[in-house]
């Protein structure tokens, strides 16, 4: 016969199980729309750094208390202006500007500019070249010119200059995308890349 004290335990468990279940997922749901949210890849547009079926793990606080910065990849709900429509994924690209920022393609050495400062891609996909479309921009106040690196298989900024310059609002950025956590094989960081650490300020700064 079991113990008074052993049933009572017994019972405890059965009426605390619930509850640490709706705390468990109450506190994975407020993660999941605060803090940190899983981000899956489901094109090329940003190979090599990002492959299709790549997971990454996206900062949602990040942009609470600053706007987000050059070379940092970034998710964001795409403008109804880019004919994404109401039920298309959100996007993954790099951003390659800021507000206030000029940015032009291309140089005489082919490459991009932002604010004169020649930009070096070494993350671009092979044999892509910066951009095979022309285009100058001065970046809104506000807004952020993105790209992605597979320049040759991404649809970004570069293609809807007919409304705001292609760029994308601030307010509208999910948050930053800060690690790969799977396949296990491509676990990693994605750090900036250095190139965007030499561009100097916007000359109305």
């Amino acid at each position: 016969m079991m113990p008074e004290t052993s049933r009572r335990k017994q019972r405890s468990f059965w009426v605390e199980l619930p509850i640490l279940l709706l705390v468990a997922v109450i506190v994975a749901v407020l993660v999941r729309t605060f803090l940190v949210q899983t981000f899956y890849i489901p094109s090329g547009s940003m190979e090599n750094t990002l492959l299709i079926n790549d997971r990454v793990l996206v900062n949602k606080m990040v942009y609470r208390f600053r706007e987000p910065r050059r070379g940092e990849v970034v998710v964001f709900v795409p403008p109804k202006q880019w004919d994404a429509g109401p039920s298309k994924d959100d996007y993954i690209k790099r951003v390659v500007a800021v507000g206030g920022d000029k940015i032009i393609c291309c140089d005489p050495s082919g490459k991009i500019t932002v604010n004169g400062r020649p930009l070096t891609e070494d993350y671009l996909f092979e044999d892509d070249v910066p951009s095979a479309q022309p285009f100058e921009v001065t970046v809104p106040t506000g807004r952020l010119f993105v790209l992605g690196d597979h320049r040759s298989s991404s649809a970004d900024s570069r293609f809807h200059t007919d409304y705001q310059f292609g760029t994308i609002p601030v307010d509208d950025v999910v948050g930053r995308a800060f690690v790969i956590f799977w396949p296990l094989s491509r676990v990693g960081t994605l750090s900036v890349p250095k190139a965007y650490e030499e561009i100097p300020a916007p000359s109305g700064g």
